[in-house]
């Protein structure tokens, strides 16, 4: 019965304490919140903060991204000017190295074509001499062509 007295004192006082810290009604309340009303209003008010951090977050995030894909975009520009003025420059060197080989191989090729006309026409005087040389001279001719056929037939047979 004890245990019952104290826990009336207690709600008697609460409510006392309650009903002393109670709103004021000309400000426009009339009644006192309950405390089920108040954690309600609380659950409210947190629910409501909780959406405005999550849309604040949203835009946070949505803004981010939208910085981020602008990066990117950035980059893959920057990346593809950079690769498109790298193969222009490579282009151009590969045409100059081209121009500068064809130049080259026409030099040789004309160069080798001279060549082989002196070459053609020292064999042709060399022709012509040597056919003067046997005819004037036929007995040396044929005894130094014996001679040399001698010899290369004593080296070839060792």
């Amino acid at each position: 019965m004890h245990a019952a007295l104290s826990q009336k004192k207690e709600t008697e006082m609460s409510t006392t304490q309650f009903n002393t810290n109670s709103l004021d009604p000309d400000a426009g309340f009339t009644q006192t919140p309950s405390v089920s009303q108040a954690a309600n209003d609380l659950r409210i008010a947190a629910g409501e903060k909780a959406r405005e951090f999550v849309h604040t977050a949203e835009e946070k995030a949505t803004a981010l991204k939208d910085r981020a894909m602008e990066s990117a975009q950035h980059f893959r520009d920057s990346a593809s000017d950079r690769a498109s003025h790298f193969k222009a420059s490579a282009n151009e060197k590969a045409a100059a190295f081209k121009s500068a080989a064809a130049d080259k191989a026409q030099h040789f090729k004309e160069s080798a074509s001279e060549q082989w006309q002196d070459t053609r026409v020292k064999a042709k005087e060399l022709h012509i001499t040597a056919e003067d040389y046997i005819r004037e001279n036929p007995t040396k001719c044929v005894l130094g062509a014996l001679g040399a056929g001698f010899l290369i037939g004593l080296i070839v047979r060792r």
